[in-house]
């Protein structure tokens, strides 16, 4: 009786077991099943809570950093002063003529260039000036205020494109392929310093556009001038113009540049009412009767407002890794045979003395010589004593100079 007891007792007691199993297991798969929906609440309040911390972090990089870090605005400045010491028979208005086709201009000019990087590849520059030279002064005083003369935007869209605007104090020498005025070797007077005359025209706001291929380099611009300037105003010709620039880099630092630039007149005077950087699209044909028109001419002296342009050819080449050979030729359509040029030679070694030397002329009639000695006092200030000879016509002039540049 015992054992069939005992085989009894193990049956209930297996049975309970199995039940038991099955029950309990479904026990825990609801469970797991309640924590897994509850831990996926959570995990999803979580990521709620990461991106909105995400976003607060990025919000506060950009406005700390932004594209306009101050880490990466660079401050660049230099300092020219220039003297001269004229010698001449007597002071008459040839004498005086020629001293400005010389192209000397004496004084203290301050430049201040903030840089500004946008991205990787793109600037923002902001150029401030105060200047005595070219200017006419009727009292000893010192003070210049400092303005601003340039405002302008490169962008690099990749290695064989770019494009540059310049709503403010555009020059031709500002889409020109190579022509830094903070890198550019100065000697004693604009003939030797900044090549032809027409990339340092004044021409208003520009946009511009540069292309290189292989060893060619193509660089094209639309000016506008003086809108927005007073109807009496002789700072600023109304005026549109077009530059064009081709360039070739040879072999052996040399380079070949054809220069180009044609300017356009506005059609109509009423043009200068508007304000600056207005740029006016005209789509009819109507076109003032041409009485209203030499009024228009009393910002420009005598001259009167006609289309015209001018051309350049430029060639620098270096002789050796010390001395630098550049020259340029500059016509202009309206007046053919008051052509300007200039050869100069330099020595660009970074050594602490160095010396340049300089022909130049304007037609027939003038022409102008300079040499000048370079003393390097450090990598900063450069101290250059010359003389300039220069004649036109019958007028002769002599100068003793010096000019002193500190860069910042």
């Amino acid at each position: 009786m015992e054992p069939l007891f005992d085989q009894f007792k193990a049956f209930a007691e297996s049975s309970h077991d199995f039940f038991d199993s099955i029950f309990g297991r479904r026990k825990s798969t609801e469970i797991l099943k309640r924590l897994q929906r509850e831990s996926f609440s959570d995990l999803m309040k979580l990521r709620d809570r990461q991106d909105k911390v995400e976003r607060m972090i990025s919000f506060y990089k950009s406005s700390k950093g932004g594209p306009f870090q101050e880490a990466s605005t660079h401050v660049r400045g230099h300092m020219d002063f220039t003297g001269a010491l004229l010698i001449k028979g007597d002071f008459n208005q040839q004498n005086l003529d020629i001293i400005s086709r010389s192209g000397i201009k004496t004084g203290i000019d301050s430049r201040f260039v903030f840089q500004t990087a946008i991205g990787e590849e793109n600037a923002l520059a902001a150029e401030f000036v105060a200047t005595q030279k070219g200017k006419e002064h009727h009292s000893d005083a010192l003070e210049m205020p400092l303005s601003l003369a340039k405002l302008s935007y490169k962008a690099n869209v990749n290695d064989s494109l770019s494009l540059m605007a310049v709503p403010v104090g555009a020059q031709c020498r500002d889409v020109a392929v190579g022509s830094n005025s903070f890198d550019q070797e100065k000697g004693l007077t604009d003939f030797s310093s900044f090549g032809p005359p027409l990339l340092k025209l004044h021409n208003g706001s520009a946009f511009g556009i540069a292309m290189r291929k292989s060893c060619f380099i193509a660089s094209l611009a639309q000016f506008v001038a003086g809108l927005g300037t007073p109807s009496g105003s002789n700072t600023a010709d109304n005026r549109y113009s077009t530059f064009l620039q081709l360039a070739c880099q040879f072999p052996r630092g040399t380079k070949l540049s054809v220069l180009s630039s044609h300017q356009l007149p506005f059609v109509s005077k009423q043009l200068r009412k508007f304000g600056a950087l207005t740029i006016p699209l005209v789509l009819s044909n109507q076109h003032e009767v041409s009485e209203t028109e030499p009024e228009a001419s009393t910002f420009r002296g005598t001259r009167t407002q006609v289309s015209g342009g001018s051309a350049a050819i430029m060639l620098e080449s270096e002789l050796d890794g010390f001395t630098k050979l550049g020259g340029w030729v500059e016509m202009n359509t309206l007046d053919p045979k008051s052509a300007q040029w200039a050869v100069t030679l330099t020595d660009v070694s970074e050594g602490s003395s160095g010396w340049g030397m300089s022909l130049g002329g304007i037609g027939a009639k003038h022409f102008q010589a300079e040499s000048y000695l370079k003393f390097n006092m450090g990598d900063k200030f450069c101290l250059k004593p010359g003389l300039v000879y220069a004649t036109d016509g019958d007028s002769k002039i002599a100068s003793l100079m010096l000019r002193s540049d500190w860069s910042l």
